[in-house]
């Protein structure tokens, strides 16, 4: 079987980016063992490549508020309902580690109101896929709710930020036609034997 190009635009070599993008590419082959293809496409263009992770490292790998397992099952949830076969499998697999359940990535992303979380994650998702397909109707009343299910001002921005900019990842994602790596499907499926 012939492997299928990642994306629909040029995709460079490693050896013809900037340096400070080679570097961060580099590092994350080594730590996962791969470059996930997200990087290599998006590195098209250097520029929207060092705002794009700038903002998601701000919102996906900060400290305190929503738990990192939490801020994937956001993505998740909100990939599925965009459609984005890219988003769905690496941010699945990267639940499946964070959350160190093997079941809820999948879960969440057939249908997060039959999945094995808590009622406030589910409030939490209820509101995301709100900002994600309907942001237009977000008002005082649903913000009043979710401070009333004991989400602070900081967490509630951070569910909408995460699933707007997941959005527009989503976008880019199914514009460039991009292809998820092989190594994600089975990335957490099972434990890791001690």
């Amino acid at each position: 079987m012939t492997a299928s190009k990642i994306s629909r635009f040029p995709v460079p070599k490693l050896a013809q980016l900037p340096e400070d993008i080679r570097a961060r590419l580099l590092g994350v082959q080594e730590k996962a063992g791969f470059i996930p293809n997200v990087f290599m496409v998006l590195a098209h263009r250097p520029e929207e490549f060092r705002a794009f992770f700038a903002y998601h490292d701000a919102l996906m790998e900060k400290e305190g508020g929503l738990s990192k397992a939490e801020r994937e099952m956001i993505v998740v949830a909100t990939s599925a309902a965009n459609e984005c076969q890219y988003c769905v499998i690496a941010h699945g697999a990267i639940l499946r580690i964070r959350s160190k359940q093997p079941l809820l990535a999948d879960q969440i992303a057939i249908n997060y109101r039959k999945a094995d979380i808590t009622a406030r994650q589910r409030t939490m998702l209820d509101f995301a896929m709100q900002v994600a397909i309907d942001a237009a109707s977000v008002d005082e009343a649903d913000l009043e709710a979710m401070r009333a299910d004991g989400f602070s001002d900081d967490e509630i921005w951070d569910i909408g930020a995460i699933s707007a900019f997941f959005a527009l990842s989503n976008r880019m994602a199914n514009l460039t036609s991009m292809r998820p790596n092989d190594e994600f499907y089975l990335m957490g499926r099972s434990p890791k034997s001690s």
